[in-house]
C-alpha cells in the first residue's frame, strides 16, 4: 500500500514538473526564488499541493554546484544557462521526491551534461535491482564512479534516502546517516523498518563540472 501511494504521489509530480514546462514557467531574467514562488504557485492550483515536506530547490548557473545542504545567493537565470528544479511535494498524505535538469540554449556541453546524468540514474537503477543486498556505502561508491565513467564529478553529500507516509521514518539518533545512501552508512538497504515494512527508497544524482562551474541533477523513486 504504502509504495503504491508513493507511486502515485510521484506521478502527480511528475505531473506538475510536465506543468512548469507547458507553462513555459523556466525563462531568462527571473530570479531562482521568483520562478520557486511559481511553481509553489502552480502546484497549489492545479494540483492541490500546499506542503513540501524539505526545501524547495531552484537552482541555476554555478549555483548548480552547491550540494543539498547549501544555500547559495539568489541567481538570475540566464539566456544559455543550466538549472535544476528539486521538489518534494506532499500527495495525500506519501512523499514524493523529484529533481530534473533543464537547458536553456544549444550549450552542446551543458547539454551532455544534463543527459548524461539521466542516462547514468537509469543504469544505477538497473544495476541496484540485479543485487537482493546492497549497502548504502556500495550504492555510493557505484554513483561516484559512475560520475567518472561519463567524465563528471559526483556532487551529492548523499546520492539518495527513503521516502514514505508524511513524515517518513526518522532514525533514533538525529546525527545517524542509516537512512541515507551515503559513504559511511553500511547497512543493508533491504532490510526493513521497526515494523517489518519494506523501506522506499530516493536515488539523487548531481554531477559537476567544476571547472565550468555546472552542475546537472537527476532524482525519483529507486524502490
Amino acid at each position: 500500500m504504502t509504495q503504491t501511494k508513493l507511486l502515485q504521489a510521484e506521478k502527480t509530480s511528475l505531473l506538475l514538473f510536465e506543468a512548469i514546462e507547458q507553462n513555459k514557467l523556466i525563462r531568462p531574467g527571473k530570479t531562482e526564488a521568483q520562478l520557486n514562488t511559481e511553481i509553489a504557485g502552480l502546484a497549489k492550483e492545479r494540483f492541490g499541493i500546499e506542503t513540501h515536506w524539505h526545501k524547495k530547490i531552484v537552482r541555476t548557473g554555478e549555483n548548480t554546484l552547491a550540494p543539498y545542504s547549501g544555500n547559495p545567493p539568489d541567481l538570475v537565470i540566464l539566456e544559455d544557462d543550466i538549472l535544476f528544479i528539486d521538489y518534494g511535494p506532499v500527495v495525500e498524505g506519501y512523499e514524493a521526491d523529484l529533481g530534473r535538469t533543464y537547458v536553456l540554449g544549444n550549450d552542446t556541453r551543458k547539454l551532455r551534461l544534463k543527459n548524461d546524468v539521466e542516462r547514468a540514474w537509469y543504469e544505477t537503477r538497473e544495476w541496484f535491482q540485479q543485487h537482493t543486498t546492497m549497502k548504502a556505502s556500495g550504492l555510493f561508491e557505484y554513483v561516484v564512479a559512475k560520475a567518472k565513467q561519463y567524465g563528471w564529478e559526483f556532487g551529492g553529500e548523499i546520492a539518495g534516502h527513503i521516502v514514505g507516509e508524511f513524515p517518513h521514518e526518522q532514525p533514533l539518533d538525529p546525527k545517524s546517516l542509516e537512512l541515507d545512501v551515503h559513504p559511511a552508512n553500511h547497512n543493508d538497504m533491504h532490510l526493513l523498518d521497526a515494523n517489518g515494512n519494506k523501506r522506499n527508497w530516493i536515488l539523487e544524482l548531481q554531477f559537476i563540472d567544476r571547472e565550468n562551474k555546472i552542475g546537472a541533477y537527476f532524482e525519483q523513486m529507486l524502490c
